[in-house]
């Protein structure tokens, strides 16, 4: 499976040989330009994140209030820690759709003019995908977990949950879910360079079905098989999706219908 991707990458840099090309310190030049507005647009979210860090502070407490606890205080400077730590990761969501376009910007000079077309399909699946992870892991996993090992497992036990650990763990959940959720995006530009396609995909199903599986036991905060099994779940059904939009835009099937548009 490794060498068989290696040699399909290698065909698809090939294939995009005839695609105008830059020199080194072009590409220099355009990486350093597109990180100026990167870090850019990550300031002035982390600043609107800021302005509204009590908000925030709420929403990530919440899980707990519902259970009658709340964060606790170990060292002096936790809470101001929490409010960058919260603030930052924050800004960086509220920026994600610049910071994206900044990404497709970069990678777009080496792509071909009718693949460009997916710019905003891409834009609106990544942001939408993510924060649809990030809203399943708050709404249902989060509650659930805090449940399950506060109330159920540690009902015997005092509670004092550090707002470092708590919070370690909250952006460890929400985080994890709504990456995973970035599955089939990832499928998307494998299958548009030509790296993989639909059959590829499902031949080797089973390593797929392994990884997922792995992935979902670490990110997963229930460590009881049904939990990891719901995390799986609908990182599963994202990769028969990857599968559908990998045959859609793979190169190959491009080729054909401008094929058939020629015999026509």
């Amino acid at each position: 499976m490794a060498i068989d991707l290696v040699d399909r990458a290698r065909n698809a840099v090939h294939d995009r040989a005839e695609l105008p090309g830059m020199s080194l310190m072009e590409h220099l030049e355009e990486l350093r330009n597109r990180l100026f507005w990167i870090f850019g647009y990550l300031a002035a979210g982390f600043v609107v994140a800021w302005l509204f860090r009590n908000r925030l502070v709420e929403y990530i407490q919440k899980p707990l209030l519902d259970i009658g606890l709340k964060m606790t205080m170990t060292h002096p400077t936790d809470a101001i820690n929490f409010f960058i730590k919260t603030s930052l990761v924050g800004g960086a969501i509220i920026a994600s759709p610049f910071i994206l376009y900044q990404v497709w910007l970069f990678i777009s000079p080496g792509m071909y003019t009718n693949e460009k077309k997916y710019v905003w399909p891409f834009m609106t699946a990544t942001v939408g995908l993510f924060l649809s992870g990030t809203w399943l892991a708050y709404r249902y996993v989060l509650p659930g977990a805090m449940v399950f090992l506060i109330q159920d497992f540690a009902k015997n036990f005092s509670h004092m949950i550090p707002i470092n650990d708590y919070t370690a763990f909250f952006l460890a959940v929400i985080l994890g879910l709504g990456v995973t959720f970035e599955m089939h995006i990832v499928i998307f530009f494998l299958a548009l360079f030509g790296i993989v396609d639909a059959k590829f995909l499902l031949k080797n199903f089973r390593y797929a079905i392994m990884a997922i599986f792995l992935l979902a036991a670490v990110i997963c905060p229930d460590p009881s098989p049904v939990g990891m099994c719901l995390f799986a779940s609908p990182m599963l059904v994202l990769y028969f999706v990857g599968v559908g939009v990998a045959f859609f835009v793979h190169p190959n099937r491009r080729k054909k219908k401008e094929a058939l548009k020629g015999a026509a």
